[in-house]
């Protein structure tokens, strides 16, 4: 088995497999390392509607398969491994995983973030007991069962609305006084008749003894503290990024990985892409341009590395 490649992408949420297809497509010999499914937090969305291109909704799971088909039928291969490290040398760069290392000339980081807790009392214990982060995958079990959703973004907005076709029983709680989700989604939470919205509230604890009971609510403005019965909470305020396997002198205050326009980081030939990325702005048609642009700049690289770039 060759271990050597031109290009290695870390990671096959829309950025990564966005970056593989271009990759590949610039007749780079591309591989793709990804420790679950391919899609990452594409995954849990129920209907992606805002997608240029795409006139009727498509669940994220479909688009995922379609755009990891996309990038195989252009010659990318996938692994499906853990990394657990990215280490720059002479002559390019070793990615360590657990089924051995790997070579490249070029790295792209696109491992995108993971849900962010709420670090209260009970989250942790309950996780799985009707404590969870993905509507689409638990929402199912829990058809006419009252439902907690906490959040106020995007994600949250949606995976209520689309709770709220399982349940006449959502009850949804933000810390401040409006949401900051876009304001289309915004309007269809708060017009919709299943959902009643809680602003200036937050979850201390969740409680129970093998499953979720009841939720123990503070106001913050009056700071009266209820415990209201709840069947499920489905938990929705951010994420953090993923980025144990870069060095540290890549990231920014807040854990991103900083990059150019083009981009690369500090090192040169290590590029991210997507959520894992420093950005003002998350959604999947922007991590797809982070990994296309990635692509094209791992392949300029490359070619400057090699002496054969375009003059």
């Amino acid at each position: 088995m060759d271990l050597k490649y031109d290009l290695v992408i870390v990671g096959a949420g829309p950025a990564g497999l966005a970056a593989a297809q271009y990759g590949a497509r610039a007749n780079l010999k591309t591989l793709v390392l990804e420790e679950l499914a391919p899609g990452g937090l594409t995954l849990i969305i129920d209907k992606l509607e805002n997608y240029p291109g795409i006139l009727e909704p498509v669940s994220g799971y479909d688009l995922a398969q379609t755009m990891s088909q996309q990038a195989e039928r252009f010659g990318a291969e996938f692994r499906s491994t853990s990394v657990e490290s990215i280490e720059k040398s002479a002559g390019g760069f070793t990615i360590a995983t657990t089924d051995g290392s790997f070579q490249a000339e070029a790295v792209i980081v696109a491992t995108g973030a993971r849900h962010r807790k709420l670090k209260v009392p009970g989250e942790e214990r309950l996780v799985g007991r009707g404590v969870s982060y993905c509507a689409t995958c638990d929402g199912p079990f829990f058809k006419g069962r009252r439902i907690l959703v906490v959040g106020g973004g995007d994600s949250a907005c949606d995976e209520a609305m689309y709770l709220a076709n399982l349940s006449d029983k959502v009850t949804m709680i933000h810390r401040k006084d409006r949401f900051r989700a876009q304001k289309a989604l915004a309007g269809r939470v708060l017009s919709n008749p299943r959902i009643q919205v809680l602003f200036g509230t937050v979850a201390e604890e969740i409680l129970g003894t093998n499953k979720v009971e009841t939720v123990r609510l503070r106001n913050l403005a009056g700071g009266i503290v209820e415990d209201r019965p709840f069947d499920a909470v489905f938990v929705f305020i951010g994420s953090d990024p993923t980025t144990g396997i870069v060095p540290g002198s890549v990231l920014d205050e807040n854990g991103y990985i900083a990059t150019d326009d083009r981009m690369e980081t500090s090192i040169p030939g290590l590029f991210a892409a997507g959520d894992v990325r420093v950005s003002p702005f998350r959604q999947v048609i922007t991590a797809c341009s982070d990994g296309a642009v990635a692509a094209h700049a791992a392949s300029q690289y490359i070619d400057e590395v090699r002496g054969a770039a375009y003059r």
